[in-house]
């Protein structure tokens, strides 16, 4: 193979773990977030996304890796049940008001965030952290985009209504949200376990949810904090059992 046929199928080869991963974490992922939001109060939101400690566990299991043992199995099943509290009791409380398949979207979101997850660990990429990160949010963005035009989302922009500071929050977004904390997480799964970079599924729940009722006045009720309680209970015990079984 000469020169220039190997740069192009480097090349070729990396922009498709690019777009994969993309796909998988920014379109599915954030793109399941964004899209539900519409329906499910952030808070709420966050405490779905804890899900996805326990699809790294599974998905890892599935992928050769080792076997869930029955603590783990029993951490699992206590993160769905704490999910079905939450997608299930909220609506019947009559507090807020939770779209069913908003939430079915949200968990599917959060199985394909840990699935891109794992799948980075060993895709081939620019060996420098930056290039790869840049490549997967790029990637990621013009997929976001190719379905927002495709959803005929660019007929319902009206910049003349984005406030100050809404404004504010999207550049955050866009220097912490991405460019800090999204290239750290790609950073953080190449030297160390999918179990412990997982663990920012701790306090992201807790936090959106205070934020939410502090900033936004979304309810909080008494049902939110057990189901909160539940999830993050499984999360904690997979995710601290996985980092003793690395060391």
């Amino acid at each position: 193979m000469g020169v220039a046929a190997w740069c192009f199928s480097t090349v070729f080869v990396a922009l498709g773990s690019a777009f994969l991963i993309g796909g998988l974490m920014l379109l599915g992922g954030h793109g399941a977030v964004v899209w539900a939001e519409q329906w499910v109060p952030s808070g709420l939101t966050a405490l779905l996304i804890a899900t996805v400690p326990l699809w790294m566990v599974l998905s890892g299991w599935l992928r050769g890796g080792s076997r869930p043992n029955v603590r783990v199995t029993a951490g699992l099943m206590l993160g769905f049940v704490g999910v079905a509290l939450l997608a299930g009791g909220v609506k019947s409380l009559g507090e807020s008001h939770v779209d069913l398949a908003s939430a079915v979207v949200l968990v599917v979101g959060a199985f394909f965030w840990a699935n891109g997850s794992l799948y980075s660990r060993s895709a081939r990429l620019p060996s420098s952290p930056l290039l790869a990160t840049a490549m997967e949010m790029v990637a990621g963005g013009i997929l976001l985009l190719v379905a927002s035009l495709v959803a005929g989302e660019w007929t319902r922009l009206r910049l003349d209504q984005v406030s100050v500071l809404s404004m504010l929050s999207w550049v955050y977004l866009i220097v912490f949200g991405s460019l800090v904390a999204f290239t750290s997480y790609i950073w953080l799964l190449k030297v160390t376990t999918p179990a412990r970079v997982s663990t920012y599924a701790y306090v992201n729940p807790v936090v959106a949810m205070l934020l939410g009722w502090g900033l936004n006045n979304e309810s909080l009720t008494l049902r939110n904090v057990i189901a909160a309680g539940v999830i993050l209970a499984a999360v904690v015990v997979i995710t601290m059992y996985q980092a003793k079984a690395k060391k």
